[in-house]
């Protein structure tokens, strides 16, 4: 059965459903997905975009070993337009994998919870972070990301819950996702689209 025909049961998200999304998971490594979600983090996509292709420049042009991250200086990934913080996690995301190497085969066997409880553990990598890797890197299709900026901008405006402090608006929030199982990502990419005026 096609998402839009469970998602349309949902009278709000139903005009949102125009065309059919479709899950391409990334054919990236995990430490260098991670990696790249960490420049991401409050940034606009393009302004990520051109600071993600000056590490790589670092390196050559080609996604680098943990290996090199660690040995990298700090002022290189400074001068990349990463700030302190950002360098800080980069290098502990590299770190992390460096003893304990995980592959997307390996993770594809793994639970959502399992890989969240796993990957917060590593300084820099939260929820957000974790999620965003479950739908774009692993292509899971039941994955609700409640803190991030944009589905909340999307679904105070749909679902009206305006005047609601930051803990009602995340349970009001799951409370609605929870019609859309089991294809909440799918929710989540048309959300981003109306938001973003598309």
């Amino acid at each position: 059965m096609s998402y839009l025909i469970h998602l349309r049961k949902d009278p709000v998200m139903a005009p949102l459903l125009r065309e059919e999304k479709i899950l391409y998971p990334i054919k990236r490594n995990i430490p260098a997905y991670l990696m790249s979600a960490i420049v991401s983090q409050q940034l606009s996509t393009r302004v990520a975009a051109v600071i993600w292709q000056r590490i790589l420049a670092i390196y050559g042009g080609r996604t680098p070993r943990p290996e090199e991250v660690v040995s990298t200086p700090d002022t290189l990934l400074r001068a990349a337009g990463l700030s302190a913080a950002k360098t800080l996690y980069l290098k502990e995301v590299a770190r992390y994998f460096q003893a304990y190497p995980l592959t997307p085969a390996q993770a594809a066997r793994q639970t959502d919870e399992q890989l969240l409880e796993q990957l917060t553990a590593i300084k820099g990598v939260g929820t957000w972070t974790v999620q965003m890797f479950l739908m774009f890197g692993l292509g899971r299709a039941d994955v609700f990301a409640p803190g991030d900026g944009g589905i909340q901008a999307a679904m105070i405006r749909l679902y009206k819950l305006q005047h609601l402090n930051k803990k009602e608006l995340t349970r009001e929030m799951e409370l609605i996702a929870e019609q859309w199982r089991p294809f909440r990502t799918y929710a989540c990419l048309h959300l981003w689209d109306w938001k973003d005026g598309k």
